[in-house]
């Protein structure tokens, strides 16, 4: 089969290409950044994964205090020389909601990743007990909020949110029990 060349084929085929890379571009200028810069800066600035979760965690308490209408937790430095936590994030209840899903999802993540490449690691079990503490009062404060869902894209943010807390409070509760500071201290 001999395959002739029409300039017309070419120009439709080319549109078409164009036409996609719109697209794809439209999509991903749309996708929510579930951390503000400064936010984002505190992840990068700690590297220590019980540091990170305690960021994590911080940044999902500052916007269940915009949905629930209350102040700002306060917040104190981990360390000296730590970047600032920068004005409260913004938007609108959906997006708040789709950014606690993500960053509980980010969280999940950090701590799987540490695990991967060392399942000693005894930060993993510190951050996860600490994280699912979290995830249990996220989980009282979502599920009241699912009643109260204004649309479907509220609903579906909690509901990715729902799924990220059940996995961290199922993974928790099969810790095993924290040793005591008497067994770390001796010889």
């Amino acid at each position: 089969m001999i395959f002739k060349f029409n300039p017309k084929d070419l120009s439709r085929i080319l549109l078409c290409a164009v036409v996609l890379m719109l697209l794809a571009g439209l999509a991903a200028a749309q996708k929510r950044d579930p951390l503000t810069d400064s936010e984002a800066e505190l992840v990068r600035f700690h590297q220590e994964l019980d540091k990170r979760i305690e960021i994590f965690i911080k940044a999902a308490d500052r916007r269940f205090a915009i949905l629930n209408n209350a102040a700002q937790p306060s917040i104190k430095k981990l360390i000296k020389g730590e970047p600032e936590w920068g004005d409260p994030p913004k938007g609108s209840r959906a997006q708040l909601l789709g950014d606690i899903a993500a960053i509980l999802d980010e969280a999940i993540t950090n701590i799987d990743d540490v695990s991967r490449r060392d399942e000693r690691n005894p930060l993993i079990s510190r951050s996860l007990r600490r994280l699912a503490a979290a995830a249990n009062g996220y989980a009282t404060s979502l599920n009241a909020m699912q009643s109260q869902a204004k649309d479907d894209d509220e609903l579906a943010a909690i509901n990715r949110a729902l799924e990220n807390v059940a996995q961290i409070i199922e993974v928790g509760g099969n810790l095993p029990a924290p040793a005591s500071e008497d067994k770390k201290k001796k010889p």
